[in-house]
C-alpha cells in the first residue's frame, strides 16, 4: 500500500483517537486545520511523529497547497456539511466523524455533493470495527438462529458529562443513539421502515433536554427492533455498546456487557411445552483493526482500488435518518416513516 497524504480538519479531543492509527499506517499529515491554532499546536505536540505538521485555520488554502489524497473531518456535527462539501468540491475524498450532520437536509446535501463530484464520502461508525459486534453480524447472517424476527437493545448509563450535552436537546438520541441505530442496521442486516417513539426527561435528570427514549422500529422484512435508553440512569449500567437480544425462528443470540456473544437454538421439535435447546456454536470475527483504525483502513484500501467502504454516505444516511425520525415521532406523538 503506497503512502497516502491526509489533511485533518478539527483537532479537538476526538483527534486523539485518530492520530495513533494514522501514524501506525504511515499516513503523511502535512497540515491540520482548526479555528483554534494554539490548541491544535498543543495537540500535535503530543506526537513526535507530527513535529513537521503545519497548523492552519484556512481550509481551502491548505487543500490547494498540500493536495492530499483524502481529508479527515473531525469537526463538530454542525460544521460537517460545510467542511465535507468544501473538500469534496475541491476534489478530495473524505472520511468524517459521526454523526454525518446536524440535520437531514445537511446530510442529503453532503450525499448529493459526493455524487456530483464523484468523490468518496464515508462516515466513521467506530463500533462496526469491533470483534463482538462483527461476530453478532456474521452469526445472524449465517442463519444460525434461523430467520430474524425481533431484536432489542437496552442502553442505561448515568453519564455526568457537564458542558454542552447537559444543555442540548435530545442528547441521548442525537449524540449517542446514532451508534446503537447504526449497529442495529449493521448487525441485523435490516433497514428502518418506520418508528413510533417517545423521548422524555426522567425525574431527577441533570439534563435540560429529553435524555431518555423508548422506540419501536419497523425494519425491513417485517422485523421489529425495540430500543430503550437513558443517559441519566444511576446504577446497574449496561455496556456503552448496549445490551442486545436477537430472536430468530430457530433460536436466540445474546450480546451484553461487552462479553462474547452466546445463544441457544432448537435441538429438536417435540410434543413438550418447550423444545430441547442446545448452545449455539459461535466463531469469533477476524476483525484486525478496531474503531477509527478500522475505518481508516477501509478508506486506505479504497484509495488503493479496493471495495467501497461499508459506511459510505449513501448507507450511513439511513442510520442518521433513524435519529431524526425518533425525534419527529416523539414530537408528533405518532408513527412516522423513516426516510433517508
Amino acid at each position: 500500500m503506497a503512502q497516502k497524504r491526509a489533511i485533518v480538519v478539527g483537532v479537538g479531543s476526538i483527534s486523539a483517537a485518530w492520530f495513533p492509527p494514522l501514524i501506525a499506517e504511515g499516513v503523511e499529515i502535512p497540515a491540520v486545520v482548526d479555528l483554534r491554532p494554539d490548541l491544535a499546536k498543543e495537540r500535535l505536540a503530543k506526537y513526535p511523529e507530527l513535529a513537521k505538521t503545519k497548523v492552519s485555520d484556512k481550509l481551502k488554502a491548505t487543500l490547494r497547497k498540500y493536495k492530499p489524497d483524502f481529508v479527515i473531518d473531525l469537526t463538530i456535527p454542525d460544521a460537517h456539511c460545510a467542511v465535507t462539501c468544501t473538500a469534496l468540491r475541491a476534489g478530495y475524498h473524505v472520511v468524517g466523524e459521526k454523526p454525518m450532520a446536524g440535520s437531514m437536509a445537511a446530510a442529503r446535501k453532503m450525499v448529493k455533493t459526493a455524487e456530483e463530484t464523484g468523490k468518496m464520502y464515508m462516515v466513521s461508525q467506530s463500533r462496526r470495527w469491533d470483534v463482538n459486534d462483527d461476530t453478532v453480524r456474521a452469526t445472524i447472517a449465517s442463519g444460525a438462529i434461523g430467520d430474524l424476527t425481533t431484536f432489542n437493545c437496552d442502553f442505561y448509563v448515568g453519564a455526568h458529562f457537564g458542558g454542552f450535552r447537559d444543555e442540548m436537546p435530545s442528547p441521548l438520541i442525537l449524540d449517542m443513539a446514532i451508534h446503537h441505530f447504526d449497529l442495529a442496521r449493521f448487525m441485523s442486516g435490516k433497514d428502518p421502515v418506520a418508528v413510533y417513539a417517545l423521548e422524555f426527561n426522567p425525574k431527577g435528570s441533570w439534563y435540560k433536554g429529553d435524555v431518555a427514549a423508548s422506540c419501536i422500529f419497523e425494519m425491513s422484512d417485517g422485523v421489529v427492533f425495540t430500543y430503550r435508553g437513558s443517559w441519566c440512569a444511576e446504577g446497574c449500567h449496561t455496556s456503552w455498546n448496549g445490551d442486545w437480544r436477537y430472536i430468530g425462528n430457530q433460536g436466540t443470540l445474546l450480546y451484553a456487557g461487552d462479553k462474547t456473544p452466546h445463544g441457544q437454538v432448537v435441538e429438536k421439535q417435540t410434543a413438550a411445552l418447550t423444545w430441547p435447546l442446545k448452545d449455539l456454536q459461535i466463531s469469533p470475527s477476524p476483525v484486525q483493526h478496531f474503531g477509527m483504525h478500522g475505518a481508516l483502513c477501509e478508506m486506505l484500501t479504497f484509495l488503493d482500488g479496493g471495495p467501497v467502504p461499508q459506511t459510505e454516505c449513501h448507507d450511513n444516511i439511513k442510520s442518521l435518518a433513524m435519529v431524526f425520525s425518533v425525534i419527529e415521532s416523539s414530537k408528533k406523538g405518532r408513527r412516522v416513516p423513516v426516510r433517508a
